[in-house]
Order: C-alpha cells, then sequence, then structure tokens
C-alpha cells in the first residue's frame, strides 16, 4: 500500500479560508454558465458568498477591454444571473465577482465548455455548427471485456515525429489519418494501432491545460497536461486554429468518431485532483476558499504535489465532477476515463460518478491512480486508495503489485522477475488472478473483479520500459527484448485488464528521462524508425494480443470463476510461474490454457495433463493460430520466456 505523510503539505496561501456555507445552496439542475439561444444568451456563476458579480463580453479573446459590462443577480440557489438579449455568438466572456470588498480576477468560470486562445475567456457558439458529418451516427464500436486491451497516448509523443508519415503531426486530426507509413513502409498512425490489436485508446490530459501558450505554438513546448484550466473544453494546441473555439471542439469530435469507425473505444485521462493553481483557477476566483482542501491556518493542502488538492467530499464540486464526466460522455461520445491520483477523491463521489455514467453507457470503463503523492487531507478509510478498490462500484486501479514485481521497484535497484530476481512471486501471482482473492495466493486482495485490476509494466509516468531496463539491469540488448516479451506475456495472460504505453511496442525510449512531463519533443517523441528495427518485438506484441482475443479464457471476468478455474502449478522455483485454466467447454475453444512464465536463466519443464496441445507462444514467438502441434505430459519454456500453449476439444 502506498505510504503517506502525516500531514498536508503547507504551500500557498489561500485568499479566504473556507467560509461557511448553507449547502442548500447548490442548484438543482446541471451548472450551463453559456446558454446560447440565438437572439439571447443566459449566463450565470455559481458564488453564493459573493457580494456582488458582473458578466463582461469581448469582442475577441485578446482583448482587454469588454465592450459590454452586465451586472449580474443573485438568485436562492447561488447562482448570480444574467442574460443578454443580443445574437452574441462569436462574442467571448469572463466573470467577475465581489468577495469581502474585492473585485476578484476575472475567469470564464468553473464550468466553461467553449473557450478562446489560451483559456482565459469563454466563448459564444453555436454547438449545433459543431458536429462534424455524420457525427448523429456515430457509435461506440462493441468491445467484449475479454477483448479489452488498453493503449496509453500522447498526442504530441505519438505523431510529432517527422518518420510518422502523419500530416497533422501533434494533432486530435493525427488520428484521423490512414494509410500513413515510416520511412521504410511500415504501418504508423491509425493504421497501427489497428495492427498491434489494442481495442481502447488512452489519450493522456486533452482538456485545455495552462502550460502551453497557445499564441506561440512555433516555439518548442510541452506537457502531459496535468495542469488543467478549463475542464470541459479540448486543449487549444491540439487544434489547427487554437483562435476559433469551435475548431478544437469539432476536431476532438473527428478524432473520436475516427477513432470509433477503426473499431477502438477512447479513454480520456482526467486531472480533477488538482488545479495548475489554486489562484489562478475559476474556483478561487468565484468560491474562495470552498473548492479545495486547505488546513485550519488557510493554507491549501498538497496531496497532488501540484501546490493544492480539490475537495471532492462537497457538494459542489462533487456535482461539477459528475457533470463534467457526463458532458465528455454526451456531447464527445468518450467511452471511458482514467482518474489520475484517484486516492485524493473520496469513495462516495466515485461511486455515484460510477452510477451516473453507468446509466449513460452501460459498459463505460473506469480506473484509476490508487494512491496520491501524499496524504489527503481526508481518513484513509474515505478516499480511493488502491486498497480500497473493493469498495468501488466498478472502477479499477493500476496494480502496483504486478508491476514491481514484473519489472522492479521504483528505485531501479533492480529489474524484478523478468531478470531473474527472486521475492517477486507472490505479487506476480497476484496479478495474475486479477487482484482478487484466490486461495493459491497469499497477497491480500485489494479487487472484487478481476476487471478492476489493471495489469501493467509501465506508463507515462516514471520511466519507459527500455530506459528502466538501461537503469536496472547489466544485461545485453537481446537479453532485455527477452525481458521485455516475458514481461507483456504476464499483461496479456492475466485475468485483469492490459494495458501498454505507447511506444513500448517498438522499444522505444526517452533518453533516461525519467519525468518527461516538460522534456522537449527530442525525449518524448517515438520516432518511428523503431518499428523497423524492433519489428520482431512488435509483431510479438500483435501476437500476445490475437491471443488473448481468440481465447476468452485468459478474461473470466468473476473472481468465482477464476477460483474454480484458475489453478497455479507447483514449480519449486521462486522465479518461475505456472498455471492452468481448465474447464473452459462453453467458454473458450480450447478445454485448457497453460502458462508458463520462465524468469530464470535456465530452461523450464514442468509435468502437466497428458494432452493435444497447441502451442501458441515459445521462445520468444507466438502466433495466435498456433505454430506448432504438441501431444504429451509435461510444458518447457527457454531461460527469460513464456510458453503458452491451449489443449485442443
Amino acid at each position: 500500500m502506498f505510504k503517506y505523510k502525516l500531514m498536508c503539505a503547507l504551500t500557498i496561501t489561500s485568499l479566504a479560508a473556507c467560509a461557511p456555507m448553507d449547502e442548500t445552496r447548490i442548484p438543482e439542475a446541471p451548472l450551463q454558465e453559456c446558454q446560447y439561444q440565438g437572439d439571447r444568451t443566459a449566463f450565470c456563476v455559481w458564488a453564493p458568498t459573493a457580494q456582488a458579480a458582473t458578466l463582461r463580453i469581448y469582442d475577441s479573446a485578446l482583448d482587454e477591454s469588454p465592450v459590454k459590462a452586465v451586472e449580474m443577480k443573485l438568485g436562492k440557489d447561488g447562482l448570480w444571473k444574467a442574460t443578454v438579449k443580443e445574437d452574441l455568438k462569436g462574442k467571448f466572456y469572463t466573470f467577475q465577482v465581489r468577495h469581502q470588498d474585492k473585485w476578484l480576477e476575472e475567469t470564464p468560470g468553473i464550468g466553461a465548455k467553449a473557450v478562446g486562445v489560451n483559456g482565459t475567456k469563454g466563448a459564444v457558439i453555436d454547438w449545433s455548427q459543431t458536429n462534424p458529418q455524420g457525427w448523429e451516427n456515430d457509435e461506440s464500436p462493441a468491445v467484449k471485456p475479454s477483448d479489452i486491451i488498453v493503449y496509453e497516448m500522447h498526442h504530441r509523443d505519438f505523431s510529432i515525429h517527422e518518420t510518422s508519415g502523419v500530416t497533422n503531426k501533434g494533432k486530435f486530426l493525427a488520428l484521423t489519418e490512414k494509410g500513413t507509413k515510416n520511412n521504410e513502409g511500415l504501418a504508423t498512425g491509425v493504421d497501427h494501432l489497428k495492427e498491434l490489436g489494442v481495442t481502447y485508446v488512452q489519450l493522456l490530459p486533452s482538456y485545455d491545460y495552462y502550460t502551453v501558450d497557445e499564441t506561440r505554438l512555433d516555439e518548442p513546448q510541452y506537457t502531459w497536461g496535468d495542469d488543467p484550466n478549463n475542464y470541459n473544453a479540448p486543449e487549444g494546441s491540439y487544434s489547427t486554429d487554437p483562435y476559433n473555439p469551435e475548431v478544437r471542439i469539432r476536431e476532438f469530435k473527428q478524432m473520436v468518431q475516427a477513432l470509433h469507425a477503426e473499431g477502438f473505444r477512447v479513454i480520456m485521462d482526467v486531472v480533477y485532483n488538482h488545479t495548475f493553481s489554486a489562484p489562478l483557477s475559476g474556483f478561487e476566483r468565484t468560491m474562495p476558499g470552498y473548492f479545495y482542501r486547505m488546513d485550519k491556518d488557510g493554507n491549501f493542502c498538497d496531496a497532488s504535489g501540484c501546490s493544492n488538492e480539490t475537495a471532492s467530499e462537497r457538494p459542489m464540486f462533487r456535482k461539477f465532477m459528475v457533470e463534467s464526466l457526463e458532458w465528455w460522455m454526451k456531447e464527445y461520445h468518450i467511452d471511458g476515463f482514467r482518474f489520475d491520483l484517484m486516492a485524493i477523491h473520496d469513495i462516495e463521489t466515485m461511486n455515484i460518478i460510477s452510477r451516473r455514467l453507468h446509466e449513460i453507457k452501460p459498459d463505460v470503463l473506469l480506473y484509476g491512480e490508487g494512491w496520491a503523492a501524499s496524504a489527503p487531507a481526508l481518513e484513509p478509510e474515505v478516499i480511493a486508495l488502491k486498497a480500497n478498490t473493493y469498495r468501488l462500484d466498478r472502477i479499477g486501479a493500476f496494480s502496483d503489485n504486478i508491476r514491481d514485481a514484473v519489472r522492479g521497484p521504483l528505485d531501479c535497484s533492480n529489474a524484478g522477475f523478468m531478470d531473474g530476481i527472486e521475492g517477486k512471486k507472490a505479487d506476480l501471482m497476484f496479478g495474475l488472478v486479477g487482484g482478487i482473492e484466490h486461495p493459491q495466493v497469499s497477497v491480500p486482495y485489494w479487487a472484487n473483479s478481476p476487471l478492476q485490476h489493471i495489469s501493467y509494466v509501465s506508463c507515462h509516468d516514471d520511466h519507459c520500459l527500455r530506459d528502466r531496463l538501461n537503469e536496472a539491469t547489466k544485461a545485453s540488448e537481446k537479453e532485455k527484448l527477452q525481458m521485455v516479451k516475458l514481461a507483456q506475456s504476464a499483461m496479456y495472460v492475466s485475468q485483469g485488464i492490459p494495458f501498454i504505453f505507447n511506444g513500448e511496442e517498438v522499444f522505444r525510449h526517452k533518453y533516461g528521462t525519467k519525468n518527461s512531463f516538460k522534456s522537449p519533443d527530442s525525449i518524448n517523441a517515438i520516432d518511428w524508425t523503431l518499428k523497423t528495427q524492433y519489428k520482431d518485438l512488435f509483431d510479438y506484441y500483435a501476437a500476445l494480443a490475437a491471443i488473448r482475443h481468440a481465447h476468452p479464457g485468459f478474461c473470466l471476468g468473476d473472481a468465482g470463476l477464476i477460483r474454480e478455474k484458475f489453478h497455479f502449478i507447483e514449480t519449486g522455483q521462486e522465479t518461475v510461474v505456472a498455471f492452468r485454466i481448465e474447464g473452459l467447454e462453453g467458454i473458450d475453444s480450447a478445454r485448457s490454457l497453460t502458462v508458463l512464465l520462465n524468469g530464470s536463466k535456465e530452461r523450464v519443464s514442468l509435468e502437466i495433463p497428458n494432452g493435444h496441445y497447441n502451442v501458441l507462444a515459445q521462445n520468444g514467438f507466438a502466433d495466435a493460430s498456433g505454430f506448432a502441434a504438441y501431444s504429451g505430459d509435461y510444458i518447457s519454456a527457454a531461460p527469460t520466456s513464456a510458453t503458452i500453449i491451449a489443449e485442443e476439444e
């Protein structure tokens, strides 16, 4: 379990400590700060403790002086309201509130859905004009639970390199292009993803974030997007025209539409646990001290490591989170969400979110990081810690159990099971059953369902897998490639959900940079010549995906079924794990599936029931159709490799 510090970090002083507030002053209807109605536009901002509020209308997002200022009136629900009876399409707006006799800085509000360049002003648009052709017919492709494979992607990383063959490099539209190739003629972009066999594309934060200046996109700028500015509007730097509010919206929809058409579902990485800066946020500029957790002296708590942490347990922020997520699902057809530092959020809020989103899309995919940078200002038993995952309603968590078992600890002191390091077996076994309670597993369970267990060895955080190997082992490149194949074999045969980081499949590196959140493209971009150089590794990844798709026995989806049908084989070695999944009639085309994961430096053989088997993976080669027939009573694996066999009917 993640070990917390025992106190909040005391960093920035708030404009004001959270004032007592009548919680009934929460609007029942969804918060809509700007409603364009042709000949009139209705505005509102939630600021129940403010003394006054003013709406300002601008001709341009870059203008400093408004063309109109309108006094707003306070309603019983805490909303200040104003209606401008003229056609404001194409105009921009801000709100300004007076709090404790001081006018705070202007803000587009907390829920702006359309914004101008750099997100400093909200935009008045006609939403009916933002849909691409055929949007009304866009549908999420059907993906069975046993076919879920998640591919984490950063827009710039994936397409910005000169070898990507993509025209709209680093943009939403990059994922609408088909037929792109690297210099050697191998598929890149969406076609690469189709070859790879993944079914969900997880996009790093794609809402409007703060630190990229959209007026200077010809200059080198980079961020992962963990610096939220406007949660409900797409990021302008990924659009072809950040000055036009409608363009970023339409192009985001085009991207989702194109991915759906190619068979992929779309997940958004969301960072509701903190904002880039509390004083600069719409939250603090409308209702100071309410949306963030603070200590008794009025200082911001900092479980995020980013100078603040939001207060999900407070009714208005809970409402904001729920409605924001609903907005992305309904307006942009998003299929799932990955929650950054989910342990900062409370369990009740997360479960409300799950119930509401499942009402919209019964198979929405939800998961997050079950940890935080330091201790949130709530008790451990009420927050969405990994250890509390069993209390979450259809929400999963990343498994550092299987991650650290297979690849080694965060300090890079060793490369774990894939390099023959002992002491990893128990956590690997835990991960293979999907984090559930199992009679042969000694690690305490934290998942009720294997679909709550995200099986991964690397993601955008920390070293990518190649750089980690370079830090943790002196092995040759050939040996490292064998380790990568072994590691990913474990992920793909896990009863949890396999998750891979973009570029792992072509042995990408980031020149040893561990935390590349603001590193340049020269560090982060995927060089697509690597696909040519490491085509064998890519083919192995693709074959593992095909094996999983062909054999739903690797994703039984139910804890009871796993306890009934999944059994570990005693190996007598700390660096060897083997298991059989039996009684698959009616579930799989095979009667049984047997896997031997050999992290040792010697060939291993184990006795199994005599039968007729099809070899799906062995000696660093894999093929879902099978490449050898075998009849016998043992299974073997070369050093640092996986063997997967299926027993025929």
